[in-house]
């Protein structure tokens, strides 16, 4: 078993990378991005891929104290760097520390700004008020925010260093979480990868509610397998996982019904090596009367509506982007995006003007990309080993999100498959471990796979705009 990430693999990972951007760059020359989304890219690309293989190496054999240490250390001081240098950047591209097209981080910061001014005048109804206005799932953030923008004067930039904060210390609950699962070595394996993820450090430096949502996803799965895996057995222990399973609830309502699909899911399904029946069922029972006595009122309107509505979101949401410039995209729809899931989104390495922001996450999304194949490996060995019920909690958090999103509009949405990440990961850490020579032929694979699907996918938009 290995407990280090290969040099082998972040080596092909990253001259594909290179093959990709230098392919698309002759095909679609015309098309090209600016300069310094190509440096962004790289930095992702190489940073994430070089760094994982030096640090799973450096820090193997050392304590279990200087691990938890440095993961934390390292991870808050790239994030904090990033925080910074993103504030000035945005504010040199867009004139505000905002990035291009700003619309809902924009509209939190806002709906923050007037909170804070209401508390400040001892109007603390404020909250129900907006409850009612925009329901559960919109409410938690903007009140996480107005009552943050109280105590620190409307700061946007200690907002976002907070935010690292809990980035950092996100990073040690996959670890934990990890190692609890699958040894300590696998556990060193996901704590680096989730350090140097871009995605996490790339939306520490952005208003929207991802950052802090995965933390309380990642802590809602950290506290739930320990109480199913844990000889302690008391209120605290049952009411924390519970909480920050609602707690989901008010930031996106299809995380919080997967946190509780989950935990339900692992409760029934789980080997009895890691859930006795004495547990299930009073686990059990604490779960059902807490939903009865809380699953109401807006909650239950809302999860009734996602889900009626799946169907219909998804088909008008792809009509739209038709509509707005890819004539290709009407023919969206579950059968296309679900056997992709896993890999999605693909990195768009040609000029759109109109999506910058995807353009500067390029190397983010390839590095989803190629992790992706140590997820689906690690899925393949747990079911053809039979150990899926050892680990049925993050399992089934994964799948069932992803399902989820898979039948939303958002199915190739980078942002609304971020709460995922973590969880795949995870899986994926599981999967880097198993790796042998027998196995690298599948890598490289993949690579090839990967390299003609982001080909495809950048002429895919081109042509679907007319450009070419």
């Amino acid at each position: 078993m290995l407990n280090y990430f290969p040099k082998y693999f972040s080596n092909r990972a990253i001259a594909l990378y290179f093959a990709v951007l230098l392919a698309c760059f002759i095909v679609f020359f015309q098309h090209s991005m600016k300069w310094y989304f190509y440096i962004f890219g790289i930095v992702s690309v190489v940073g994430f891929f070089y760094f994982s293989n030096y640090f799973t190496t450096k820090w193997k054999n050392i304590s279990v104290k200087k691990f938890t240490q440095n993961l934390f250390i390292y991870a808050l001081v790239i994030r904090f760097i990033w925080v910074i240098f993103s504030y000035f950047f945005y504010i040199q591209q867009t004139g505000i520390p905002f990035e291009w097209e700003t619309a809902d981080a924009w509209g939190y910061n806002q709906c923050g700004t007037e909170i804070a001014a209401h508390l400040r005048e001892g109007n603390w109804s404020i909250f129900s008020v907006y409850l009612q206005i925009f329901g559960p799932a919109d409410t938690g953030y903007i009140s996480y925010l107005g009552v943050l923008y109280y105590l620190v004067d409307d700061s946007i930039l200690i907002t976002r260093i907070l935010k690292a904060l809990l980035s950092a210390f996100m990073c040690v609950l996959i670890y934990k979480l990890t190692t609890r699962n699958f040894g300590e070595s696998t556990g060193r394996i996901a704590g680096v990868l989730s350090m140097l993820m871009p995605h996490f450090i790339y939306y520490c430096g952005m208003h929207l509610k991802e950052t802090e949502m995965i933390f309380l996803a990642v802590a809602f799965v950290e506290r739930a397998d320990y109480l199913l895996r844990s000889k302690k057995f008391n209120f605290i222990n049952i009411a924390i996982p519970l909480l920050l399973a609602f707690t989901l609830f008010f930031f996106r309502t299809v995380l919080g019904v997967a946190a509780l699909m989950a935990f339900f899911t692992a409760i029934v399904f789980s080997s009895e090596k890691v859930v006795g029946w004495g547990k299930r069922i009073l686990v059990g029972i604490w779960i059902v009367a807490i939903v009865g006595y809380f699953f109401g009122g807006r909650i239950a309107t809302e999860v009734e509506e996602v889900w009626e509505g799946k169907d219909e979101n998804q088909q008008t949401s792809m009509q739209y982007r038709a509509t707005k410039g890819n004539t290709f995209a009407e023919y969206g729809s579950v059968a296309i995006f679900a056997p992709m899931i896993f890999a999605a989104p693909f990195p768009t390495v040609i000029n759109i003007d109109t999506q910058k922001n995807m353009m500067m996450m390029n190397g983010s999304n390839f590095v989803k990309n190629i992790t992706a194949f140590f997820t689906m490996l690690g899925i393949f060995l747990l079911i053809y080993r039979n150990q899926w019920r050892e680990h049925l909690l993050i399992l089934s958090f994964l799948v069932s999100y992803l399902v989820v999103i898979a039948m939303s509009a958002f199915a190739i949405s980078e942002r609304f498959h971020l709460p995922s990440v973590p969880f795949a990961l995870i899986i994926a850490s599981y999967g880097i471990s198993q790796m042998d020579n027998q196995k690298k032929k599948y890598f490289n694979y993949w690579t090839i796979l990967i390299f003609f699907i982001i080909i495809g996918w950048s002429w895919f938009k081109l042509a679907g705009r007319g450009w070419i």
